[in-house]
């Protein structure tokens, strides 16, 4: 399926390990390989900035910088639409709070405006453990699938944890009620939204996956969000979930200034995941069958956007054949095919991607220089 939308032009400067670096693409999917550390991960962390929040990588942006550069780091690519090609830019200098968003060459009035011409999914081996791991990972790989649905959903979340702070240094310092008050009304506010965008976008996901349990070549997952409230009622409207929040933490003031934190909110609450197909908790599979479960989640999640959105999003796929037999290989390249989009891939050895053939562009990355397979 030839994909709606896709990367034709990819130019990064002063970003990781590359001074300099350009990409010119076509629609099919794009396969990078070379030795480890020769900056394969690096390409896929650029792209992953052309969406909101802070990339694969979850890295500080003044990290991003190549060493020794004076200059700011910058992403810069034109996607391919029906409408049109459209050029996006980001990127950050020394010592700026944040990064800039350029489109078509003006600045963005958001960083969530890029979400207007592209989304971005994206699988690598630091999330091999997901199901294993701590809970705080899990929510983390939540709050990115919801935002590629919603877009604002990752402001949300840092803007909670932002009010949250403040909060618990008000209790520390034994603060006037009435400035805990005020700032509860906010936490509440931006609480309920997050976990409201959490539970539609997890119950869309759901009914998508139900509909195409057996049809799929990886296993399913069954997906929920433990309690939110341990002892009460979980409203459905957004007014009455802020009201119980508030009414919560006012009562937890004097357990969350002993323990030095906020310890309910959804910022606690954990995805539970289910291998469907064997009503098995994802933890106990095994490590292939983590690795199925959750490649099946992705394809089922950018499914679920093109849906929802229109938009199917790109999928970055870091050492993503390196733990596939030959058989769920040619699977996983048949549903890239079957979601009509763009896909980027990396590995250290060619071989593990012969069966895409000529429905990928092949390019080897050594050093910090790209070189495109003529």
């Amino acid at each position: 399926m030839t994909p709606s939308r896709y990367l034709s032009r990819l130019r990064l400067s002063a970003f990781r390990n590359y001074t300099a670096a350009a990409l010119d693409l076509d629609e099919r999917h794009v396969v990078l390989t070379g030795p480890n550390g020769a900056g394969k991960t690096n390409l896929l962390e650029a792209i992953s900035l052309l969406s909101p929040g802070r990339g694969l990588r979850r890295a500080a942006f003044e990290t991003v910088q190549a060493q020794g550069s004076d200059g700011p780091w910058a992403v810069a690519a034109t996607i391919e639409t029906s409408e049109g090609p459209t050029d996006i830019g980001t990127g950050a200098g020394t010592g700026d709070a944040g990064r800039r968003v350029r489109i078509n060459g003006a600045n963005a009035r958001s960083i969530e405006a890029m979400s207007d011409y592209l989304r971005v999914l994206w699988l690598t081996p630091a999330m091999d453990g997901l199901f294993s791991g701590p809970g705080s990972e899990r929510r983390r790989f939540l709050d990115r699938l919801v935002t590629t649905l919603i877009p604002g959903h990752s402001a949300a979340v840092n803007d909670f944890d932002k009010v949250m702070r403040q909060r618990n240094r008000l209790l520390e310092d034994n603060a006037d009620p009435r400035w805990l008050n005020a700032i509860e009304v906010q936490m509440a506010e931006v609480a309920a939204a997050i976990h409201l965008a959490r539970t539609d976008s997890l119950t869309h996901l759901q009914d998508l996956i139900a509909q195409s349990l057996e049809q799929g070549s990886f296993p399913a997952a069954h997906l929920a969000l433990t309690p939110l409230f341990e002892d009460r009622h979980e409203p459905v409207s957004s007014s009455a979930l802020e009201a119980e929040l508030m009414e919560l933490w006012a009562g937890t003031r004097g357990l969350d200034r002993a323990a030095g934190r906020t310890t309910s909110g959804p910022h606690r609450v954990d995805l539970d995941v289910t291998y469907a197909q064997k009503g098995m908790p994802a933890a106990l599979g095994s490590t292939g069958e983590q690795k199925a479960l959750l490649i099946g989640l992705i394809l089922a999640h950018a499914r679920l956007v093109k849906q929802r959105t229109g938009i199917t999003p790109f999928l970055l796929l870091d050492e993503i054949a390196a733990h596939l037999d030959p058989d769920r290989r040619r699977a996983l390249f048949v549903a890239l095919d079957g979601l009509g989009t763009q896909c980027f891939l990396t590995g250290t050895d060619p071989l593990l991607f012969e069966a895409l053939e000529a429905r990928a562009q092949r390019i080897t990355v050594r050093d910090g220089r790209v070189f495109p397979d003529r």
